[in-house]
């Protein structure tokens, strides 16, 4: 992404921001969600019934796109807001929230790079290590801004200023966020953002929503979306432990 939110079309290998939106053989554009580890595309959840403005029919590989109101994360518990100009998708392991936004990525144009992006995982999925939300956030920060804005879409971040560091409440519950302006070799700089805080329907599980943002987008946006996060209506997530 801009926020580097990378998409593999079929297998979901691995957690990440760094938004890259990755062309099939067909030279068609996979829909930019971030990836999620273990199962495929086609097993992914997607919100039933009314609610928000959707496109597509969620049938097949890709999940339904939520357009406009909040996108559900039903592991968790949890509903995200989706920004205007952005859209969401509820994912087999979380949510994700994507800038409708692109453009080539700086450091390889063969990638496709979006404005922004966010997406939500328990904090063992994603491999963080942490008793509490503050422990969680501080550690998952520095991965969070190399998948964001590292690697050949932006060339090496190479240095960063801490904008934030502080204790949120978030969804009812007590969480923490760290912020930081990452500076790349190539392109845009970001502003990404680590957010943890225990999930309302199993408190023993940490979650973290991954952010990353272009420095040309409104800094604000983090800002909405971390306040916009919701307990899930049902009250509870899937049953699932992870």
């Amino acid at each position: 992404m801009g926020a580097a939110v990378a998409v593999v079309a079929a297998v979901l290998a691995s957690i990440g921001v760094g938004v890259y939106a990755l062309t099939d053989d067909d030279g068609d554009r996979s829909t930019a969600t971030s990836q999620q580890q273990g199962g495929r595309d086609d097993e992914r959840g997607a919100p039933e019934g009314g609610g928000p403005e959707r496109e597509g029919d969620g049938e097949g590989d890709e999940p339904r796109r939520v357009e406009s109101g909040a996108v559900t994360d039903s592991l968790s518990g949890i509903s995200l807001p989706v920004p205007e100009g952005w859209y969401g998708e509820e994912l087999q392991v979380g949510a994700a929230l994507t800038s409708k936004e692109s453009y080539d990525c700086p450091g390889d144009a063969s990638k496709t790079c979006v404005k922004g992006g966010a997406y939500s995982a328990p904090a063992v999925v994603l491999g963080t290590r942490g008793g509490t939300a503050e422990e969680v956030a501080k550690a998952d920060i520095a991965a969070n801004a190399e998948e964001s804005y590292g690697g050949e879409a932006y060339g090496r971040i190479t240095s960063h200023d801490v904008l934030a560091s502080k204790a949120v409440a978030v969804a009812g519950q007590k969480g923490y966020l760290v912020r930081w302006k990452a500076v790349t070799q190539e392109g845009s700089d970001g502003f990404v953002q680590s957010l943890a805080f225990p999930s309302p329907s199993r408190p023993d599980q940490i979650v973290v929503v991954r952010f990353g943002v272009d420095t040309d987008q409104r800094q604000t946006v983090l800002d909405e979306i971390t306040e916009g996060i919701e307990v899930a209506e049902d009250g509870s997530g899937s049953g699932q432990d992870v």
